[in-house]
């Protein structure tokens, strides 16, 4: 069985607005980080390998925010990367191909993981990718991913990379959500810091090649 590749996002901002740290595991992450920070969509297959990042500055309820944003690889040679990143995330978006039944399966490998690694207050969004696929290529449909979603009391999107269906509200929500937390846990979220160090022997940056994008 195929294992879904992972991705880290770290969204980071200092003293003088709101930030958050996120992580993002799944089939068809690099495309939809791509299409978030950069706007553009390729059908060609991509694979991280090691760890990359690429920064994009929002506007979040009237703040202007920069958003560092790692992307860190499913192999599992780079597991020990992987794992280091998942104490630092305070968003955790899982998503799977709504065309492959074996992603969405492998949904909850991830969730197990994340109740060994990442903290229990996590904010987590499901994301169902290449909603724009013909109905007859869909393996997994809208309402199965909503049952998984409500059994575990987290939020539900289906995007598309290809299009950008839904793919900035699935950011800007899973924001929100961190920052609305932040918010009622601490009266000073401004002051608080991320401090996340890559293992040692760990590689800092990737190249990409290899994972199909679809949609």
């Amino acid at each position: 069985m195929r294992r879904p590749a992972l991705k880290n996002l770290i969204f980071r901002h200092g003293r003088r607005g709101n930030w958050s740290s996120n992580i993002v595991f799944g089939v068809g992450k690099s495309c939809l980080l791509l299409r978030f920070s950069d706007g553009s969509f390729t059908t060609s297959f991509i694979t991280t390998i090691g760890i990359d990042f690429k920064i994009r500055t929002v506007e979040l309820d009237g703040k202007r925010i920069k958003l560092q944003i790692w992307d860190t690889a499913g192999q599992e040679r780079f597991r020990t990367i992987t794992t280091a990143y998942y104490r630092g995330a305070m968003g955790i978006l899982l998503v799977y191909d709504v065309t492959d039944e074996s992603s969405f399966n492998n949904i909850r490998n991830w969730i197990r993981n994340i109740e060994q690694h990442a903290s229990d207050n996590v904010n987590k969004i499901l994301v169902g990718n290449k909603a724009d696929m013909d109905e007859s290529k869909r393996a997994v449909p809208t309402s199965k991913g909503q049952a998984l979603a409500d059994e575990y009391g987290i939020k539900f999107f289906e995007t598309s990379a290809k299009t950008n269906l839904n793919v900035e509200q699935v950011f800007f929500s899973i924001a929100r959500d961190i920052k609305q937390r932040l918010a009622e846990s601490d009266s000073k979220p401004e002051d608080r810091t991320i401090s996340i160090n890559r293992p040692e022997g760990g590689e800092a940056s990737a190249s990409q090649k290899s994972a199909c994008c679809g949609s």
